[in-house]
Parts: structure tokens; sequence; C-alpha cells
């Protein structure tokens, strides 16, 4: 009876560990860093695992389509294009969470991206990024004060903007008024795009 204890007391002991490696995740040698391991579904439907970000610098943006702040779209796709080569990844992250500014199908989205604005950049499909059950995880980490003490506090509005430095930290967050080509975002990406992996 004591040998059966202590099998379940070992078995509950590996229930626990597995999840927390799979948090850990692995890519290459390298620990995937807890910002970016997780998977969520692109604007296309398709799986879309963060972790392929891993060492560069990431720009995750709450957009909508009928915004005052959409004309931001326009700097995002211009700041990717200018800095995607040394590493520079922007993440249009659609959500419906104020004054229903983005009602639009996945495949509305799309098509309003690539026809006004041209947008190139990744997108993800439309998800919940305010306080709530269906808060999508990413942003759980993003705002939580255990994980992104720094910079936590629920999104205000939309177009606001975390980046991520090439080491996994989240290294600033810019407000929705904060244009993409403005001098403090300007420089902000690039101080981080000269640091090494």
């Amino acid at each position: 009876m004591r040998t059966l204890g202590a099998l379940l007391a070992a078995v509950a002991v590996l229930s626990l560990c597995i999840p927390l490696a799979r948090a850990e995740g692995k890519k290459g040698d390298k620990k995937v860093p807890a910002v970016l391991n997780f998977k969520m579904k692109g604007i296309d439907g398709k799986e879309v695992d963060l972790s392929q970000y891993q060492g560069k610098v990431v720009l995750f943006v709450n957009v909508a389509s009928k915004c005052g702040y959409t004309p931001q779209y326009k700097g995002l796709q211009a700041l990717y294009e200018k800095y995607k080569d040394q590493g520079l990844v922007v993440v249009g992250v659609p959500a419906n969470d104020f004054n229903k500014q983005e009602p639009g199908t996945d495949a509305e989205i799309a098509k309003f991206c690539e026809s006004k604005y041209g947008v190139t950049f990744p997108m993800l499909a439309k998800v919940s990024t305010i306080v709530g059950d269906d808060k999508v995880p990413l942003y759980k980490h993003l705002t939580s004060k255990d994980t992104d003490p720094k910079f936590a506090g629920e999104v205000k509005w939309n177009f606001t903007k975390f980046l991520i430095g090439r080491n996994g930290d989240i290294v600033n967050r810019f407000d929705s008024k904060v244009k993409p080509d403005s001098d403090e975002m300007t420089k902000a990406i690039e101080d981080e795009l000269a640091k090494k992996k």
C-alpha cells in the first residue's frame, strides 16, 4: 500500500512538471521567452506559433478598422517595411473591445487591411484583449503585473503597442496616440534592433 501511495505521489509531481516544461518550451538550444510561448490563430485561420519570432524585435498592436487611430496602419506598415530585414516583426491583433470598432469577420479585416493600407505584416485572428473570461492569454501576459511589472495595466484603447526585445523581455509600451513614425517609437525600436540576440 505504501508503494502504491508513493507511486501515485510521484505521478502527481510529474503531472505538475510536464506543463512547466512545456511552458519553458525550447527552440533550438534556447528557451522560448514566455511572451512568445503562445499558439494563436492567424487571420487566415491557420495556427501561428509566436515562438517563430524568437530573437526578433516584436511589436504587438491591438488594431481596429473603424477607429480614429486606424490610419496608424500606414505607419505600422512603413515601420515593418523599413526594419523587417533588421529583425522587426509587427503583429496586428484585431479586437472589437472598444466601441465595437472592429465588427468585421477575419476575412473582412484582412481584405480591408490589404486593400486600404497594403498591410503585409502578420495579422492574428480577432480576439479580446481586455479583462474578461475571453481575454486571450497573450494579453493576460502583456498586461499582468506578475508577468509585466514595468508596463502592466489593462489596454485602454485600440492601437496600444507593446515592444518585445530580442531577448523576449517586454521593453516598452506606447499608448494609442503615439504614432508609429514618432521619434519616441523609432528610437525604441532601433535601440532594440541594435542589441545582439
